[in-house]
């Protein structure tokens, strides 16, 4: 996909993440929506899946550590055709196998539940060495909140990464700067993140990760990188591409009512035929 495709397909993401968040009347739109050039790069350029095949034994791997942002995989993958984009609106309905964190047992394309924060990184940790002791060639990515990496499991999880040079390991940090409870400053400061991934011996990348040039470099630097994991640093803006939920901390965790979600899908709209203009 050239870039003007992937911000479309970014835009589509969106409006899924936001209809889905408002049939549920629950969810967590701020990080689903800052991370959604990230989840479109990996599945529409970066990973090599096939909707048709979701088990094939030689795919990349992907494991949404930050698993309440659920939203914007789900839509991400109904977006890749893995399952109807009409079931998106059955968002942790009662019955529906959307439930509101990633379930690999029942989701097509999930390769790990997860959701308890800090645990999806050991998962892709474990997935990774695999990879290796099966001489493998597929990679494993995984996507951390920036407050998720207060967690003490996290760091465990790099030191064995860095311990086994897994160089097929791609960690990132979506740094939107905000928690539930505020900015992360203020909650507990994990910066410098990247000094620290330094630290525990990973070849760090500082990136814009709303911007698809700078992901498009990064991901491509990371396949080159021998002998060590990576980690992309992603400065993103919480809410992004939804003006009223642009870094408010407060839409970490709640649905667009009905007013609120025409006034999201009227301005994911006009950014979507603006981007037509182009």
């Amino acid at each position: 996909m050239n870039k003007l495709e992937l911000m479309k397909t970014a835009n589509e993401i969106r409006k899924g993440i936001v209809t889905a968040l408002h049939s549920a009347k629950a969810g967590h739109p701020g990080g689903s929506l800052s991370a959604t050039e990230i989840f479109t790069y990996l599945y529409f350029e970066e990973m090599n899946v096939d909707p048709k095949d979701p088990k094939k034994a030689d795919r990349d791997r992907f494991v949404l550590s930050k698993g309440h942002t659920a939203p914007g995989l789900y839509s991400t993958l109904a977006q890749k055709g893995f399952f109807p984009k009409e079931d998106l609106v059955t968002l942790r309905h009662t019955g529906s196998y959307l439930q509101g964190h990633p379930d690999m047992k029942h989701i097509p394309g999930v390769d790990m539940s997860s959701g308890s924060l800090g645990q999806g990184i050991s998962a892709a940790v474990g997935m990774a060495i695999a990879g290796k002791l099966d001489n493998a060639d597929y990679r494993v990515y995984t996507l951390l909140g920036d407050g998720e990496i207060q967690e003490g499991q996290v760091w465990e999880a790099s030191m064995l990464a860095a311990h086994r040079k897994l160089d097929n390991l791609v960690v990132i940090v979506d740094n939107n700067n905000l928690q539930i409870d505020g900015a992360i400053t203020e909650v507990n400061s994990p910066y410098p993140i990247d000094k620290k991934f330094e630290a525990f011996n990973f070849h760090v990348i500082n990136i814009d990760g709303n911007d698809f040039d700078q992901i498009d470099a990064a991901f491509k630097e990371a396949k080159t990188v021998k002998g060590q994991p990576t980690a992309i640093i992603a400065k993103t803006v919480k809410g992004k591409g939804v003006s009223f939920m642009e870094n408010q901390v407060g839409w970490h965790g709640k649905a667009p009512n009905d007013e609120e979600y025409k006034i999201a899908m009227e301005e994911l709209e006009k950014a979507g035929e603006a981007l037509c203009q182009k």
